[in-house]
């Protein structure tokens, strides 16, 4: 890298760790692996907190972005004009910011001058027209858009149109483990002796967990030595949502089983060195997963590359990395399939492992330190590609565009002046002032206001009027 073209300065936008999210892992992953490759260059967060109090982040986190708070976009978009970085690296996942499919960011983006690369986590194959619009716009800022997957990147040209030349394949980052035999692992679990099924990552019901369960006894007929592990915590939209209820339904679907002594939940979000210990012990790795949906996955990653034998549902990640005898495709939701690839691996050690040495060696690609080193050179592209643009050009915004950007309006002074007459016409400060009554064209233009604010989006809904023409 010539000196020219050195990056001194990251930021990242993302959620992070202690939060419990893939893509919080990831970026933290892929910061430490730029931070230890390129110890010249200062890399820093803005972190999503998708609960109001936040988390108690690592001195990494310069700025907290509220997810659901628009002025709080608009502040780390100042925060980036006055802190100025080389490039800014997005995360993107709809779910983790805020307004109609994730469209506050954009309030960051289009603030700043600054080159954009945005990482795809998640490519819609059919996106609604709110996700289409925030991708179209994604796009358009971006200098330069990752993604993981050769199926990402024809999604990214044919459903949303992208710059091809803009488009970077770089795999999902990985850490980097020796070849070893899993028995050297799994006396440090009890184990030892059996074979061990590991499934891992955050747990909800698209995960298919239920599936392996229902395999379980048709292979413990043949290998009653077999254990399955289930690693990982509930994930903490579905905990805040239905507390435990989905794993206590595998745990009672296990019991009703009869296999109970062969399944271990083991409920934590584990440390990557934790992580690689669980991973070690396993003979064989399923992702059970229920639909196709899935253009990236970095459990799948994660077990692939460390020389897992794989069985897996055939969602996009999968069909593309397990091709080539890397792993074995059974079809979505059929247990008997799952089960019949469990006893082909177990009974097979020639297939499993040369299964696990394929995967091994193409896994080696996809280290973190190499992945840091295709993050760079990105970075370096979109650098260059702003540079050549010369002078930023101001972009005129529709007001439709401008929408984007709005704050919820707040009607909570309205509903204070108003009454089961109508609108007061004047007040002192906050405190209405009933002496001087009402007036005809106030009380119109109140009741035209309240009518367009039910054809909004941008009002705040806990203190809306319900019922607006009540009042007049």
């Amino acid at each position: 890298m010539r000196l020219s073209d050195a990056i001194n300065k990251i930021a990242f936008i993302s959620d992070y760790p202690p939060r419990k999210c893939g893509i919080a892992t990831f970026t933290q992953d892929l910061r430490n692996a730029i931070s230890s490759q390129y110890p010249h260059t200062d890399t820093f967060i803005l972190s999503l907190n998708d609960i109001a109090e936040g988390y108690n982040y690592p001195p990494e986190v310069r700025f907290e972005i509220q997810q659901n708070d628009i002025l709080s976009y608009r502040n780390a978009a100042d925060y980036l004009n006055f802190n100025p970085a080389d490039i800014v690296s997005v995360q993107h996942e709809f779910g983790i910011f805020g307004g109609p499919a994730g469209n506050y960011l954009l309030a960051i983006l289009r603030d700043i001058k600054i080159p954009i690369v945005t990482t795809f986590h998640t490519i819609l194959k059919m996106p609604d027209a709110e996700q289409m619009k925030v991708m179209k716009e994604l796009l358009r800022l971006s200098a330069r858009l990752i993604v993981m997957t050769e199926t990402g990147k024809e999604f990214l040209k044919e459903i949303y149109n992208a710059d091809p030349s803009k488009i970077d394949i770089i795999p999902h980052g990985i850490p980097d483990m020796p070849f070893v035999d899993p028995n050297f692992y799994k006396d440090q679990f009890g184990v030892e002796g059996k074979n061990v099924l590991l499934t891992f990552g955050l747990i909800s019901p698209g995960k298919g967990i239920e599936n392996v369960l229902k395999a379980l006894p048709s292979v413990l007929e043949k290998f009653p030595n077999t254990v399955y592990i289930v690693l990982g915590a509930t994930h903490p939209n579905l905990l805040r949502q239905q507390v435990e209820s989905y794993r206590l339904s595998l745990e009672r679907l296990a019991n009703d089983l009869g296999i109970k002594k062969h399944v271990i939940f083991y409920n934590r979000f584990v440390s990557i060195d934790e992580l690689k210990e669980f991973l070690g012990a396993a003979d064989i790795y399923i992702t059970p997963y229920l639909n196709e949906s899935q253009i990236t996955s970095g459990t799948l990653s994660y077990a692939f590359g460390c020389g897992k034998a794989v069985i897996s549902t055939p969602y996009w990640h999968t069909k593309e990395l397990l091709g080539d005898n890397r792993g074995i495709l059974v079809s979505f939701n059929d247990p008997k399939a799952i089960a019949e690839a469990i006893e082909q691996l177990i009974s097979n050690e020639t297939l499993r492992h040369s299964m696990r040495k394929r995967a091994y060696i193409l896994g080696r690609e996809m280290i973190w330190s190499n992945v840091a080193h295709l993050y760079m050179e990105s970075f370096i592209r979109a650098r260059k590609s702003k540079l050549s643009d010369g002078k930023i050009k101001l972009k005129m915004k529709t007001l439709d565009e401008e929408n984007f950007n709005l704050p919820k309006i707040k009607t909570t002074y309205l509903k204070k002046l108003t009454d089961s007459t109508g609108i007061l016409q004047h007040a002192k400060y906050s405190i209405p002032n009933f002496n001087d009554g009402y007036c005809l064209d106030d009380n119109a233009r109140a009741l035209i206001l309240t009518v367009l604010l039910e054809n909004t989006s941008f009002y705040d809904e806990e203190i809306i009027f319900r019922k607006p023409m009540r009042h007049f």
